[in-house]
């Protein structure tokens, strides 16, 4: 009960609220922002809440390596850990660590295949199944097809794990819809659960929300990112 109440004070769980409680196993979420903006600290911190839940995550990226990735994670822990003013930082760190896993593709290669060839991997050899996956860098939407999210979708659905991607907005000539969402991205509006926009607004990154799954009043959120320590906060 105690770790349940320290995880409620976070604001991930005003997120959650505003997406219809959750973007919800077997639906695909995106983050979208400029590059640069936070998307990679942005959706590590959903990681690092869910991992300090008892949750697992597969975090893949095809951008990063994964001494990069892994350190990044301890930046967000620790803010989150300092933030919420957690007890006994060491062992919720293991237990983090042991809940994660980091992969590391060359994005020319990786397939939804090799995504299923390691989550199968980790399932046989360590009874590990992923509550969440964070796909960082992949798919590139410019280059992907109708199949391919279906596919990572019904795996999703297979594993009961989220999955969270992300894509970059305000290239040059880049096309949007009345969203101002690219089309690249929202040619696949019907397969995507939650879209959400990282806005930077002065001293802080605005999050807007998008879409949230099929319903048509969009919550506004009175949440934005601290620049600072990467982590979600209220407005």
């Amino acid at each position: 009960m105690m770790e349940k109440s320290m995880t409620d004070r976070s604001p991930v769980r005003v997120f959650e609220r505003a997406i219809g409680g959750g973007l919800g196993a077997g639906n695909l979420g995106v983050v979208l922002s400029r590059p640069g903006v936070g998307k990679t600290a942005f959706l590590i911190g959903l990681a690092v809440d869910r991992l300090l839940q008892g949750k697992k995550v597969l975090y893949i990226s095809t951008k990063e390596s994964v001494e990069h990735i892994s350190n990044f994670f301890e930046q967000i822990f620790q803010a989150t850990a300092a933030a919420l003013d957690l007890d006994d930082v060491p062992r919720r760190q293991l237990r983090m660590e042991r809940n994660r896993h980091i992969h590391v593709y060359n994005r020319k290669t990786f397939s939804v295949e090799k995504l299923e060839q390691a989550v199968g991997f980790l399932h046989e050899a360590m009874d590990f199944t992923p509550d969440m996956v964070i796909m960082d860098g992949t798919p590139r939407f410019e280059n992907t097809e109708d199949w391919e999210l279906d596919n990572i979708r019904e795996l999703a659905a297979k594993w009961q794990a989220e999955v969270w991607t992300s894509s970059n907005t305000h290239r040059e000539g880049q096309p949007a819809d009345d969203r101002g969402v690219p089309m690249t991205v929202a040619r696949f509006d019907a397969k995507l659960g939650v879209i959400v926009d990282l806005v930077p607004d002065r001293d802080s990154i605005q999050v807007k929300l998008i879409k949230e799954h099929n319903n048509p009043e969009i919550a506004q959120v009175q949440l934005e990112v601290d620049p600072r320590t990467m982590l979600l906060r209220w407005r």
